[in-house]
């Protein structure tokens, strides 16, 4: 892990998040500038800093994560379709340099982009995580 990264200190437990799955290798959280509704972040709890430099059992871990996350906010929160993306450098959008996968429920007619503009209330985060905890028991 890298002292500075923010994601590396979610893992650590030195900032806060509203997790929703974690197991030995990976961490499923709310992301708190939401694109929609049940927008969730998967990664890797080994510090690697995009797609390019993840070792593959990290990244395998991590896709196995988020085949299970995005199974359980499809069936927690029945969107019309899912958007699952992965940006590698800030010209692609990565704004942390952590590898991390978002998915993001999508409805009909809705036009998301990669991030919200606003922070989302951590209770409104956090009922949503209910959710997909739920579905993932």
């Amino acid at each position: 892990m890298t002292p500075s990264c923010l994601f590396c200190k979610i893992v650590r437990g030195e900032i806060p998040a509203v997790r929703v799955y974690e197991d030995a290798h990976t961490l499923a959280f709310m992301d708190v500038f939401p694109a929609s509704e049940g927008h969730t972040l998967v990664i890797a709890k080994t510090h690697a800093a995009n797609l390019l430099e993840i070792a593959e059992p990290d990244l395998l871990a991590a896709t196995v994560t988020s085949q299970r996350i995005a199974r359980a906010v499809w069936q927690a929160l029945v969107p019309d379709g899912l958007r699952i993306s992965q940006f590698n450098g800030a010209a692609a959008g990565q704004s942390v340099l952590h590898y991390h996968v978002h998915i993001v429920p999508i409805r009909e007619g809705q036009r998301a982009g990669a991030h919200g503009r606003e922070k989302a209330d951590p209770a409104a985060l956090e009922a949503v995580a209910i959710r997909i905890r739920q579905a993932l028991a």
